[in-house]
């Protein structure tokens, strides 16, 4: 029986997520870069000894148990006996901080006077860490193109700045100050953490705060398998596909999966996707992990903050060497693959779930970066955005509209204030997508359109791989408008592209435009009232209104046609 109760635990459990909310409010406090204090495109938790996740703050979602990987490597590869306080690790090795080189891993050990009791991680995307591109790379071949390795380089060792290693970080960066800066805000976060969890085990003791950690994750075990025995019992497939790898521009990428349900397990099966591609759209493993636990977290317990309970009945299988498994040195830095996985996951498990699974969203994150030289001040600027996109309809409603992608939860998009104060960009429109949420009962929730005029040279970078297949539908919705970029609208050099790595002159103009959700449901079943709504709103056109909802309107009246709307109806469903 345990000698802690359930009251004292309550607390310690607390203690440990406030103490991960007070990390990330330091890391956004003292951060330099808008990736991180606007966008927070970050992840971050508190550890016990054994590299187990304890608590959480909000961030990019997938890097939660991407860094339970990472974190796990580096204590390997450090060995325990080369663990001590006042240390503090950064990792870029791809394979094993599960990210791309710029995503660094920072950890930190925890010491109750002169034991062991846990660890502090936290990663961030740093601008730059001596790519071969300047910003980001889209056509890397190996993973030495793609900047500096570091595997867990130790940049305090016993308290003291490793001065040898922060000049080697100065001297592989295009923008030293900003990168430094916020690997001093990482540094921060972790110290910060590493204080709050000492004070607690002091309050409380040590043996109390390990029996309360046992407590914390055998709870989250509980709660995940009692909504594992909830779900549906056998094995289902599905595949999505990526638009290219970046070095084969013809050649679209299969993601494949198979979900296998039983009382104990729930293993997500990555056999059968396309082996390992020349362009850097390779999975590192941890990632893989990641994404595969977003999707069963979703499923299981998604109103609890996550910890390493919550994943013990999780499997995942990825064979080594596939485009989901990445060894060295396969090329890894754009993480689309990653980004696009969890929805096929999801696709796999609607077959036998279709009225709990939504529609698939927007699809992509659908990301535009700029990099050029600030005239205002001389300086290098690197600013991004990803854009909001559909959420996918499902059989309580519509998808929502605009909001931010199904592996980003946590994160927020950069403001049109700040992107025009951090960097000689006009932003000239942004709103709503009309028609681009997929028709349906229930209709896919609308992407966004974002104009952007270039007020100086630079290089416009869009991370966009979901443009060639469409986000599917549900139940009998149909597809959601895909993300796409134009480039030079109006002009004779009009383009319509995906991702692209390309020079913008001052007065040129480019327009993202996200991907709207798919639709669930027959699209002739939605209330013809609903539609008139959508169109009043300007969501929905009077084309689409008539032609896939079979809705009539009388735009003098601004009211629907009845009894021309039935015939419409009688008739389509006919043909």
């Amino acid at each position: 029986m345990s000698k802690v109760d359930s009251i004292t635990v309550e607390v310690i459990r607390n203690y440990l997520l406030s103490a991960a909310r007070e990390m990330m409010r330091n890391l956004k406090r003292t951060s330099y870069n808008t990736i991180v204090y606007e966008i927070q495109d970050f992840g971050l938790g508190i550890y016990d000894r054994h590299c187990r996740l304890l608590a959480e703050s909000p961030g990019l979602a997938v890097f939660t148990r991407a860094n339970d990987y990472g974190l796990q490597k580096i204590v390997e590869y450090l060995g325990e006996d080369n663990i001590h306080p006042g240390d503090c690790y950064l990792c870029s090795y791809p394979y094993w901080s599960a990210s791309h080189t710029l995503d660094v891993l920072c950890a930190s050990p925890i010491f109750h006077r002169d034991e062991l009791v846990g660890f502090t991680a936290v990663k961030i995307h740093w601008l730059d860490l001596g790519q071969k591109n300047a910003g980001y790379v889209l056509d890397s071949t190996d993973i030495y193109q793609e900047g500096l390795l570091m595997p867990a380089a130790k940049i305090y060792k016993a308290g003291e700045l490793n001065k040898d290693l922060l000049e080697l970080i100065r001297f592989n960066s295009r923008i030293p100050d900003r990168t430094i800066g916020d690997m001093n805000a990482q540094i921060s976060s972790c110290r910060t953490g590493e204080r709050r969890v000492q004070q607690l085990v002091e309050k409380f003791g040590l043996e109390t705060y390990l029996e309360a950690v046992e407590q914390i994750l055998d709870h989250g075990e509980r709660i995940a398998r009692a909504r594992l025995a909830e779900l549906p019992k056998g094995t289902w497939s599905a595949e999505d596909y990526v638009d290219e790898d970046g070095i084969d521009l013809d050649k679209m990428l299969k993601i494949k999966v198979t979900v296998t349900i039983t009382d104990d397990e729930f293993v997500v099966d990555f056999t059968g996707s396309d082996p390992a591609c020349k362009g850097p759209m390779n999975v590192p493993y941890g990632l893989t992990l990641g994404v595969s636990a977003l999707a069963f977290k979703g499923l299981t317990t998604p109103d609890w903050p996550a910890n390493e309970g919550h994943f013990r009945p999780l499997k995942v299988i990825a064979p080594e060497g596939s485009l989901m498994h990445a060894v060295p040195p396969a090329p890894t830095f754009m993480l689309w693959t990653g980004i696009l996985t969890p929805e096929v996951i999801l696709k796999a498990v609607a077959q036998a779930m279709p009225d709990q699974i939504p529609a698939c969203s927007g699809g992509d994150v659908c990301s535009m970066m700029g990099v050029g030289v600030n005239p205002r001040n001389g300086q290098t600027w690197v600013e991004a955005t990803n854009e909001a996109v559909g959420f996918g309809g499902h059989a309580g409603g519509d998808g929502e509209d605009g909001i931010m992608h199904l592996t980003e939860p946590g994160c927020q998009n950069n403001p049109v204030e700040v992107l025009e104060t951090k960097a000689p960009l006009l932003i000239e429109s942004y709103g709503l997508r009309r028609d681009s949420g997929g028709p349906g009962k229930h209709r896919g929730g609308l992407g966004v359109q974002r104009t952007y005029r270039f007020l100086a040279p630079a290089s416009a970078i869009t991370l966009v791989k979901k443009t060639r297949t469409k986000p599917w539908g549900l139940a009998g919705g149909r597809e959601g408008d895909p993300c796409h970029v134009i480039l030079r609208p109006g002009t004779d050099r009009e383009r319509r592209v995906g991702a692209v790595y390309e020079a913008m002159d001052a007065g040129e103009v480019l327009v993202n435009c996200s991907g709207g959700g798919g639709g669930w449901g027959d699209p002739l079943e939605r209330d013809p009232q609903k539609v008139l709504e959508d169109v009043r709103n300007d969501y929905v056109s009077l084309e689409s209104a008539q032609r896939d909802y079979g809705v009539v309107i009388d735009t003098a009246t601004w009211t629907v046609d009845e009894e021309a709307t039935r015939k419409l109806r009688a008739q389509l469903r006919g043909a």
